[in-house]
Protein backbone atom coordinates (compact mmCIF):
# COMPACT_ATOMS: atom_id res chain seq x y z
CA UNK A 1 0.00 0.00 0.00
CA UNK A 2 1.26 3.28 -0.73
CA UNK A 3 -0.25 6.64 1.28
CA UNK A 4 1.04 10.19 1.52
CA UNK A 5 1.20 13.01 4.49
CA UNK A 6 1.73 16.63 4.00
CA UNK A 7 4.45 18.12 6.66
CA UNK A 8 2.62 21.13 8.33
CA UNK A 9 4.21 23.53 10.49
CA UNK A 10 2.43 22.20 13.74
CA UNK A 11 4.32 19.26 13.34
CA UNK A 12 7.77 20.19 13.35
CA UNK A 13 9.92 21.70 16.26
CA UNK A 14 11.91 24.92 16.61
CA UNK A 15 14.22 24.18 13.90
CA UNK A 16 11.38 23.69 11.59
CA UNK A 17 12.41 19.50 11.30
CA UNK A 18 9.41 16.95 11.66
CA UNK A 19 8.90 15.50 15.01
CA UNK A 20 10.19 12.01 15.07
CA UNK A 21 7.55 11.24 16.62
CA UNK A 22 5.06 12.12 14.53
CA UNK A 23 6.44 10.17 11.56
CA UNK A 24 6.81 7.38 14.01
CA UNK A 25 2.52 7.25 15.07
CA UNK A 26 2.35 7.96 10.90
CA UNK A 27 4.17 4.80 9.87
CA UNK A 28 2.37 2.91 12.77
CA UNK A 29 -0.68 4.19 11.60
CA UNK A 30 -0.45 3.78 7.85
CA UNK A 31 0.96 -0.36 8.34
CA UNK A 32 -1.84 -0.71 11.18
CA UNK A 33 -4.10 0.16 8.08
CA UNK A 34 -2.68 -1.72 5.52
CA UNK A 35 -2.89 -4.79 7.54
CA UNK A 36 -6.44 -4.04 8.45
CA UNK A 37 -6.98 -3.98 4.70
CA UNK A 38 -5.29 -7.49 3.76
CA UNK A 39 -7.11 -9.04 7.25
CA UNK A 40 -10.39 -6.92 7.34
CA UNK A 41 -12.12 -9.71 9.63
CA UNK A 42 -9.48 -9.79 12.05
CA UNK A 43 -8.13 -7.56 14.64
CA UNK A 44 -4.16 -6.46 15.32
CA UNK A 45 -2.03 -5.00 17.58
CA UNK A 46 1.53 -3.17 17.13
CA UNK A 47 3.81 -5.37 18.73
CA UNK A 48 7.24 -3.60 17.92
CA UNK A 49 9.83 -1.61 15.24
CA UNK A 50 12.70 -3.62 14.41
CA UNK A 51 14.70 0.04 14.51
CA UNK A 52 14.07 4.03 14.42
CA UNK A 53 16.82 5.98 12.38
CA UNK A 54 16.03 9.02 10.55
CA UNK A 55 18.73 9.44 8.00
CA UNK A 56 17.10 12.38 6.47
CA UNK A 57 15.30 15.54 8.15
CA UNK A 58 11.47 16.90 6.74
CA UNK A 59 10.84 20.34 6.40
CA UNK A 60 7.39 21.91 6.73
CA UNK A 61 5.75 21.90 3.10
CA UNK A 62 7.54 17.94 2.57
CA UNK A 63 5.60 15.04 0.89
CA UNK A 64 6.12 12.02 2.88
CA UNK A 65 5.07 8.90 0.39
CA UNK A 66 5.15 5.78 2.88
CA UNK A 67 5.51 2.34 0.89
CA UNK A 68 4.12 -0.46 3.16
CA UNK A 69 4.82 -4.04 1.63
CA UNK A 70 4.54 -7.70 3.72
CA UNK A 71 7.80 -9.08 4.40
CA UNK A 72 7.29 -12.01 6.93
CA UNK A 73 4.33 -13.80 7.97
CA UNK A 74 4.30 -16.04 11.24
CA UNK A 75 1.22 -18.24 12.58
CA UNK A 76 -0.08 -15.19 14.80
CA UNK A 77 2.23 -12.11 13.63
CA UNK A 78 3.04 -10.78 10.02
CA UNK A 79 5.55 -7.75 9.59
CA UNK A 80 5.24 -5.25 6.81
CA UNK A 81 8.29 -3.47 5.91
CA UNK A 82 7.88 0.31 5.80
CA UNK A 83 9.42 2.56 3.52
CA UNK A 84 9.48 6.35 4.11
CA UNK A 85 10.40 8.88 0.93
CA UNK A 86 10.42 12.77 1.35
CA UNK A 87 10.50 15.29 -1.39
CA UNK A 88 10.72 19.33 -0.36
CA UNK A 89 8.37 21.44 -2.07
CA UNK A 90 9.59 22.96 -5.17
CA UNK A 91 11.20 19.76 -6.24
CA UNK A 92 10.88 16.55 -8.53
CA UNK A 93 13.46 14.53 -5.77
CA UNK A 94 12.33 11.63 -3.81
CA UNK A 95 14.46 11.14 -1.01
CA UNK A 96 14.56 7.56 1.57
CA UNK A 97 14.70 9.29 4.50
CA UNK A 98 13.34 6.40 6.98
CA UNK A 99 12.95 2.36 6.85
CA UNK A 100 11.50 -0.22 9.44
CA UNK A 101 9.87 -3.23 9.84
CA UNK A 102 7.08 -2.88 11.86
CA UNK A 103 5.39 -6.31 13.59
CA UNK A 104 1.78 -6.84 14.32
CA UNK A 105 -0.13 -9.68 16.22
CA UNK A 106 -3.52 -11.08 15.87
CA UNK A 107 -5.92 -10.65 18.31
CA UNK A 108 -9.69 -11.71 19.40
CA UNK A 109 -11.96 -9.54 21.25
CA UNK A 110 -10.36 -10.13 24.60
CA UNK A 111 -7.22 -9.13 23.51
CA UNK A 112 -5.42 -12.34 23.49
CA UNK A 113 -3.20 -13.58 20.46
CA UNK A 114 -5.34 -16.14 18.13
CA UNK A 115 -3.93 -17.83 14.69
CA UNK A 116 -4.22 -15.34 11.56
CA UNK A 117 -6.67 -17.90 9.70
CA UNK A 118 -7.00 -15.87 6.01
CA UNK A 119 -5.08 -15.20 3.43
CA UNK A 120 -5.45 -11.78 1.36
Amino acid sequence: MTSYKLVMPGQTNQYGFLFGGNLLKWVDEIAWMTVSMDYPTLRFVTIGMNSVEFRKSAHSGSILRFDVAVSKMGRTSITYTVMVHKRESGTDLDENMFKTEITFVCVNEEGEKREITRTP
